[in-house]
């Protein structure tokens, strides 16, 4: 490992530590994923941002958790504190399939290895750091502590579990985007400063020790404990909609539920981030590259997003399965274009970048710099969703200022194409409001995406065709996938282009029964698809549809919602993608004929032969 290469990365190990000069590191962090040096990697990026601050920080990728902890001990003690996360995804999605199955390959980890990570990293890792350390402050955070911050129903265990902290023994949960709470934990630690109150963070406290008590007239809201929840699902159910609620608002309240003798406190979340704060944590001095301890060794995450670029956090879309407003919030947080494009460039200096952007999106490609027309009314609004069950009137859906990203971006020297890989509303593009500007802007912007950005198949999620089970899923209906694939295919006879249209789709989603799964397969058929992009609904924290699974009720009406549970009834749901297959034929055939639908046998396989009688040859 040559010297001026690991310098231009954290420090790893101890001889890294050496190389530097350094006798001490304030923070060390631990996380699941390979050490990618690139903003969509949280450990990078949280390093960053607390360099950038001044703070000595070492991150410990992937630490060995068996035999005597040493990945553990080699860097010391922090002055301040151990922050652990599992890694970019929830580390059970990361390492299993809906059906409990092992996944082919962990994407953040190099050659796809399933041996780097234990499961749960985050109550692991804080269990061992709490044995070998006992008075250092830990500190959880990622996606997976953030949404395990309360009482939550656990799928590969089948049960509810509590607030992480009571499960791993750690000091805080920091939720949602990290980068404003973590430099002003540090701070406050530095300074022996209480972290009780530190905004978007989450405490274990017995009564006494709540700041302020437990607050009356709509303060605070008290949820069901969760003793309470694990003998009524009602209740359970019920909370959820206090926690989605707090999660999408500007004026938020402070969460409590008892666990046991204790009080999970979840303090309100920091504001959105302004452009500024943004731009600043992108522009930190990324490598951009993988750690030079891995020696070349493919990390499959990092092959898909190194020449993508991230221009916006948030979404409005509210949808029921999605974690994403979870744990960035439904409000769109911008970058600059001028931070944008000094992020371009870098790429195009990167070594065998050959002037394609695989992405330029965001978790929704099209909602940069869209918000609501009148701030007093977002102010006064808890919906999770902007868009469904329409689109708010109040929301301003100008494509304008994301065609003039595109269109800055392609100019630049050194790129060919940028492509959107990220997922693409089309209600939001079909959308007429009555603003002149907006809705040219809407039809402009379709044209371009379609003419320039496509890399001949754009992927798109109307993730099913039931009107009823859409609406469930907080989706438009499937009529406007009709009606942007017809603009879809117009757009590309008229620019002489053979692109394809490919369509996302969930099964086993609460609300959605085997025959409503018949007639998707039917559906789609009759559109001409063989369906690749699906998925068997996994039920994961803090999602609407989670919480249906699990309790059998939506958590806004408590009204039962209907769901496939067992493995069975999965696989059931499942099999109706693969009409197509010879070997899933006679068992849809034979549902079919259970459920009395001759009519979806016709429509996917054409007229049943009936059966004719044989003749008998005469006797001579």
């Amino acid at each position: 490992m040559g010297k001026p290469d690991v310098l231009k990365f954290l420090p790893t190990t101890k001889k890294e530590l050496e190389l530097r000069g350094w006798d001490y590191v304030d923070i060390i962090l631990f996380s699941g994923d390979a050490y990618v040096d690139h903003p969509s990697f949280g450990a990078a990026v949280l390093g960053r941002v607390l360099e950038a601050e001044g703070y000595r920080v070492a991150i410990v990728p992937q630490p060995d958790w068996h035999g005597d902890y040493r990945d553990f001990r080699k860097l010391g003690r922090p002055r301040l504190f151990f922050g652990v996360s599992p890694g970019a995804m929830d580390s059970m999605v990361n390492k299993y399939t809906a059906n409990r199955r092992l996944r082919s390959e962990d994407a953040y980890t190099p050659d796809g290895r399933h041996d780097a990570r234990p499961e749960y990293p985050s109550i692991v890792y804080t269990r061992i750091l709490r044995q070998l350390f006992p008075d250092v402050p830990v500190v959880l955070g990622g996606i997976e502590a953030s949404l395990r911050r309360l009482t939550h129903y656990d799928y590969w265990q089948d049960r509810l579990r509590p607030c992480i902290l009571a499960d791993s023994g750690a000091d805080l949960i920091i939720y949602g985007m990290g980068e404003l709470p973590i430099v002003e934990v540090a701070r406050r630690l530095r300074r022996g400063e209480d972290l009780r109150t530190v905004p978007q963070t989450v405490h274990l406290l017995r009564r006494e020790d709540i700041p302020h008590g437990i607050r009356g007239d709509g303060e605070d809201i008290v949820l069901n404990s969760h003793e309470t929840c694990l003998s009524d699902k009602r209740a359970y159910a019920a909370n959820f909609r206090h926690v989605e609620e707090q999660s999408n608002t500007l004026a938020p309240q402070r969460l409590i539920q008892q666990t046991g003798d204790r009080y999970a406190v979840v303090n309100v979340p920091y504001p959105p981030m302004t452009t500024e704060q943004l731009d600043r944590s992108y522009d930190l001095p990324y490598t951009r590259l993988p750690h030079p301890k891995y020696k070349g060794k493919r990390i499959p995450a990092y092959e898909m997003i190194k020449h993508s670029v991230c221009i916006h956090r948030g979404c409005f879309g509210g949808c029921a399965f999605c974690t994403i407003s979870a744990h960035q919030g439904k409000f769109i947080m911008n970058r600059s274009k001028e931070s944008i494009l000094r992020e371009v460039r870098q790429i195009t200096q990167m070594p065998g970048f050959r002037g394609y952007l695989s992405d330029l999106g965001g978790p929704s490609a099209n909602m940069y710099g869209m918000r609501g027309r009148d701030p007093k009314i977002c102010a006064r609004c808890k919906k999770p969703s902007c868009i469904h069950p329409r689109v708010c009137p109040n929301l301003n859906h100008d494509h304008g200022p994301l065609l003039e990203i595109y269109r800055a971006v392609d100019a630049l020297p050194g790129i060919r194409r940028s492509f959107i890989g990220s997922g693409v509303r089309y209600d939001l593009l079909l959308h007429r409001s009555g603003d002149a500007t907006a809705d040219r802007n809407a039809e402009l912007y379709t044209r371009e995406l379609i003419a320039r950005h496509v890399s001949g198949r754009l992927k798109v999620a109307p993730e099913h065709t039931s009107d009823r089970v859409l609406d469930i899923m907080r989706k438009p209906s499937f009529r406007q996938f009709h009606e942007f694939k017809k603009i879809f295919e117009r757009i590309n006879r008229e620019c002489g282009l053979r692109q394809q249209i490919i369509p996302y789709f969930i099964s086993s989603h609460p609300g959605c029964t085997e025959e409503d799964m018949a007639e998707l397969a039917a559906e789609t058929k009759e559109l001409d698809f063989h369906l690749e992009q699906v998925q068997d609904f996994t039920p994961t924290p803090m999602t609407v549809a989670t919480e249906a699974y699990y309790s059998g009720l939506h958590p806004y009406t408590l009204q039962p919602v209907q769901t496939a549970r067992s493995p069975e009834e999965k696989l059931r749901q499942r099999m109706y993608f693969f009409w197509y297959k010879p070997q899933e034929r006679g068992k849809i055939t034979a549902a079919l004929r259970r459920m009395d639908r001759p009519d979806l046998i016709r429509r996917l396989y054409g007229a049943e032969r009936q059966p004719t009688a044989r003749r008998r040859k005469p006797r001579r």
